[in-house]
């Protein structure tokens, strides 16, 4: 940093795709801080800006005011990971600034207090550094911003020494004048961590397999004529109708789309591997489409096989590294050229390679990239609103889990309870697997088990680790919080369920059941389709632990990918109602309400819902005109290039009657009964739970044999409950 003239150093999770699980090459923040948690961001001040940090830490202005080090660096979470990192942390060296609190300010709101400060003692502009390749180009904006609104009212000297106050001088002579930054971003070329990282891992070379129609539904040539077809209209959304495309607004055509997270590049190009990151079926990779070429950017060794090249036939190749290049060439090459880029998904280093204006800015303002059109890419609606056969292959990977679960949990009840045998967490975490890895088409976990004993299930996204001062064994004293999931060849899963093999106290009982009747609540909620966001519903989920005046601080719902991700957007469930995407048909979302007593315990109850319509004729009828739709858009398609006319737009389709929306249960997998307290459950929360066991005994049932223990257990499991 000193050798940088660098003031502030910014270390974030992400890799140049900004996943949110990232290859162990680029866990830089995890080597820093050992803080193992999947989001988070370091904040290394210089001695001097951290010794003057240290002071107002001191003075009670942070959200950690005990005593802080001397000289010390920063890490940003949020409350998923704020018991794991407290825990994780190097006190001597960190401090805890815990994001989402209302006294914890933003990374950049922070930085730029910090600036102030330089500034006045200074009189220079505090330089903060990072690697523009792992940071989304949304953070040097909002940091601009962060500088601007901190210097207001501030006295700075001018270059002529004359002190004058920013915010008076009159309009004019503010567009004829310099704003002086009391901060500067300053771009490396070579991330620092990796000069101190000796035995930094090699990028991974796994290769990517073909991803089979039978499970992606759509092949990627008509994938790739959707998103063309929303380039026509200057980047519009495209829809899971495939014959309606909705403009975001009025915009010139889009002659480049470029796609840069993992799961975007999968789902476009209908490719899979295993390896690059672990727990998810992604190849780093870069694509971009334009309307004659469809490019694709890694490693030649990732489509070495005979059959992935002949999946590729009509896409070219290019190094990995070429994609800023490639990205600038095609803006040099005509004024008119437009790219489509969602910025906030997109590293910093791709954006700027877009040109900016060459109009003179007041210093501090964003420049303008006349050529960039900023927006959500087609690929995204597309891949959240799964096709027939993607809902299908979930179907059917939540069986499976459900045998697999079935056999796991009857050897575990069999060891702890008839064996009386304490079990670790490691353990678990490993039979758990082994089970999962006998059904069909198993790859391997959705993401790492949470399996947490007593207090570690109150750490949120915990993770058992051998040899470990953390890790407890289960009994029939403690209650257990088991988070896991599969991904399939088909499918992918994510199930919480909570299990006490003992007598858990009465406080226990009544969150346990206050969380369940929070599950029920959202899953059985009726809503219109087009006008309801994920935000709307949060509510339902919620109002039971209200009443007694508790909460949960996370999210109530991700969603989830087919085969793919098992976090996926753009829609959530959850209080944050800046998302504001709209629910609809075919989504696939986590219903995971819970609740937390820190040093305690924990419990959360998740199952998987995905969203249909409420009239089973309209869900058939969707499906029907999906078909015919994509079928006369490839009609069109054949017709305009026969013609040599590609300026038709597609069919739109007519909206009809108004529709509503319900969700509909993907897990199957048992509820634990004896935990609940009956006379806080209605008649008709308890009629749902029937109806789930019977769902779940019918589907699962037939996978396991007949005498078995885990067919034993799934039966007793199942069982109606016993009314009073």
């Amino acid at each position: 940093m000193q050798a940088s003239g660098i003031d502030i150093y910014l270390v974030p999770s992400d890799d140049p795709h900004l996943s949110e699980y990232t290859p162990a090459a680029y866990q830089r923040r995890s080597f820093l801080t050992n803080f193992g948690g999947s989001a988070g961001t370091a904040v290394i001040p210089s001695e001097t800006v951290a010794a003057a940090a240290a002071n107002g830490i001191n003075d009670g202005s942070s959200t950690d005011a005990e005593a802080a080090p001397a000289t010390p660096a920063f890490l940003w979470t949020d409350s998923r990971y704020w018991n794991e990192a407290g825990l994780q942390l190097d006190s001597s060296h960190w401090v805890l600034q815990k994001q989402g609190l209302p006294s914890t300010p933003s990374i950049a709101t922070w930085i730029a207090q910090q600036a102030v400060r330089h500034y006045q003692e200074t009189k220079q502009p505090l330089k903060v550094g990072m690697d523009p390749y792992v940071h989304s180009a949304a953070f040097p904006k909002e940091l601009k911003a962060a500088f601007l609104d901190a210097q207001q009212g501030m006295m700075i000297d001018n270059d002529n020494n004359n002190d004058e106050q920013l915010d008076d001088q009159d309009g004019e002579e503010a567009e004829a004048e310099e704003v002086v930054l009391i901060g500067e971003l300053v771009l490396v070329s070579e991330n620092l961590v990796d000069a101190i990282w000796s035995d930094r891992p090699a990028l991974p070379l796994s290769p990517f397999r073909v991803h089979p129609l039978d499970y992606a539904g759509v092949s990627w040539q008509d994938k790739v004529q959707r998103v063309r077809e929303a380039m026509r209209q200057g980047g519009a959304a495209a829809t899971t109708d495939a014959a309606s495309v909705v403009s975001i607004k009025k915009k010139p055509p889009a002659t480049l789309a470029v796609f840069c997270t993992l799961d975007d590049v999968a789902y476009l190009l209908n490719l899979r591997a295993q390896g690059d990151i672990y727990t998810a079926p992604v190849g780093i990779a870069y694509a971009t489409v334009s309307m004659d070429q469809v490019c694709l950017y890694c490693d030649p060794a990732k489509i070495a096989s005979p059959e992935v090249q002949q999946h590729l036939e009509n896409v070219t190749l290019r190094p990995y590294d070429a994609i800023a290049e490639d990205i600038a060439a095609h803006c040099a090459a005509s004024k008119r050229n437009r790219v489509w880029l969602d910025q906030s998904r997109s590293n910093y280093a791709i954006c700027q390679a877009i040109p900016t204006t060459s109009t003179t800015l007041k210093q501090g303002q964003p420049p303008r990239q006349p050529q960039l059109l900023d927006g959500q890419n087609a690929i995204v609606p597309m891949k959240a609103c799964k096709n027939r056969a993607e809902l299908e292959g979930m179907r059917q990977a939540h069986i499976v889990d459900g045998a697999a679960m079935a056999e796991f949990m009857a050897w575990l009840e069999d060891t702890v309870v008839n064996q009386g045998r304490a079990v670790s967490e490691v353990e678990i975490d490993q039979q758990l697997t082994g089970c999962r890895a006998k059904q069909p088409g198993f790859l391997e976990v959705s993401f790492e088990t949470i399996a947490g004993v007593g207090s570690n299930g109150a750490i949120i996204h915990y993770r058992a680790k051998d040899p470990s001062d953390l890790l407890k064994y289960l009994d029939t004293n403690n209650p257990i919080l088991i988070d896991s999931g599969g991904q399939y060849t088909y499918g992918t899963t994510d199930v919480t369920r909570t299990w006490h093999f003992g007598t858990a106290t009465p406080e226990f009982r009544d969150m346990y059941t206050r969380v369940l009747k929070g599950n029920i609540g959202l899953d059985s909620m009726v809503f219109p389709e087009h006008t309801t966001p994920g935000f709307v519903l949060d509510v339902f989920a919620r109002k039971w632990l209200w009443e007694a005046g508790r909460d949960y601080g996370h999210g109530t719902g991700h969603g989830v990918g087919a085969a793919l991700n098992v976090h996926e957007g753009p829609m959530s469930i959850s209080p944050r109602w800046a998302n504001k995407e709209i629910l609809k048909k075919g989504m696939v979302i986590s219903n995971e309400p819970g609740f937390y007593a820190d040093g305690v315990y924990g419990v959360r109850i998740e199952n998987l819902l995905e969203v249909r319509y409420v009239k089973d004729e309209d869900n058939i009828k969707a499906e029907e005109e999906n078909a015919a739709a994509a079928a006369a858009n490839k009609k069109d398609k054949e017709q305009l290039a026969a013609n040599g006319d590609q300026s038709k737009k597609p069919k739109v389709a007519v909206p009809g009657e108004k529709k509503y929306l319900k969700f509909s249960k993907l897990t199957m997998i048992p509820i634990q009964k004896n935990l609940i307290i009956m006379d806080l459950m209605s008649k008709e929360e308890l009629d749902w739970l029937d109806s789930y066991h019977e769902e779940v005994l019918a589907k699962v049932g037939p996978l396991l044999p007949k005498d078995s223990p885990a067919m034993t257990w799934l039966t007793k499991a199942c069982a109606k409950i016993e009314r009073t």
